[in-house]
C-alpha cells in the first residue's frame, strides 16, 4: 500500500513540474539611432573607450516577464546575453557608424584623475540600475509596463572631466496581445530614445 502511495505522489510531482515550466524568449537588443550626431566625434574624440558596463539589477538572468490571461507565463532574456554585453555591443556598432572607434577597457574607476592614464580620447561607462518589462493580461487586453534606469558616465580626457547623467524612463502601453516581437520593439524604441538624447548632447 505504501509503495502505491509513493508512486502516486511521484506521478503527481511529475505533472506539476511538467505543467509549471514557462518558456523563455530571447529579445535582440538593438540600438538603432533615429538621427545623426554631427558634433559627436568632436565632443568625444575619434576613439572612445568602453569600460565594463555594470548590471546592478537584482534579477540579472531575465529582462522581462509575461503573465497571460490563460496558459503558461513566460520570461524574456537579452540577446546577446548577459545584458551588459548586449548593450555594449549594440552601442559599439552604432558609434562606429558615426565614425567613432570604440575600444574595450579592462576597467575604469569613474574618476577624472584617472582619465590621463587611459589611451582613448574619452571613456564611457553605464550602470544598469533597472531594465524590466512586465506584461499582465486580462480577458481582452494586455498591459506592458517597462522601466529603464541607467547611470551614464562619460569621461573626456581633453577636459579632464566626467559627465554623469541619471536616466529613468517608465512607459506603459495597452495592447490587444503581447508577443516577443512587440516586446522587443518596445524595448529597443526606449533604448533609441535614451541614447539618441544622450549622444545629441553628451555634456
Amino acid at each position: 500500500m505504501r509503495t502505491n502511495r509513493w508512486w502516486l505522489v511521484l506521478f503527481i510531482s511529475f505533472l506539476v513540474i511538467g505543467c509549471g515550466g514557462g518558456k523563455t524568449y530571447s529579445l535582440l537588443v538593438r540600438y538603432q539611432p533615429a538621427k545623426d550626431f554631427p558634433t559627436l566625434k568632436e565632443k568625444m574624440g575619434p576613439t572612445l573607450g568602453l569600460a565594463p558596463f555594470k548590471d546592478e539589477r537584482r534579477e540579472t538572468l531575465y529582462i522581462g516577464y509575461h503573465s497571460p490571461y490563460t496558459g503558461t507565463s513566460s520570461y524574456f532574456k537579452s540577446n546577446p546575453f548577459p545584458l551588459e554585453m548586449a548593450i555594449t555591443d549594440t552601442l559599439s556598432q552604432a558609434l562606429s557608424r558615426s565614425g567613432i572607434k570604440t575600444v574595450p577597457l579592462s576597467g575604469w574607476d569613474g574618476k577624472p584623475e584617472s582619465l590621463k592614464m587611459i589611451e582613448p580620447d574619452s571613456v564611457l561607462m553605464i550602470e544598469i540600475k533597472n531594465l524590466w518589462m512586465e506584461g499582465k493580461a486580462s480577458a481582452f487586453r494586455t498591459t506592458l509596463h517597462t522601466r529603464v534606469h541607467f547611470v551614464i558616465s562619460l569621461g573626456v580626457k581633453r577636459d579632464g572631466k566626467v559627465y554623469t547623467r541619471n536616466v529613468e524612463v517608465e512607459k506603459e502601453v495597452t495592447l490587444a496581445r503581447l508577443n516577443p516581437v512587440i516586446a522587443e520593439q518596445t524595448m529597443n524604441q526606449i533604448l533609441t530614445d535614451i541614447f539618441d538624447a544622450f549622444f545629441s548632447n553628451p555634456y
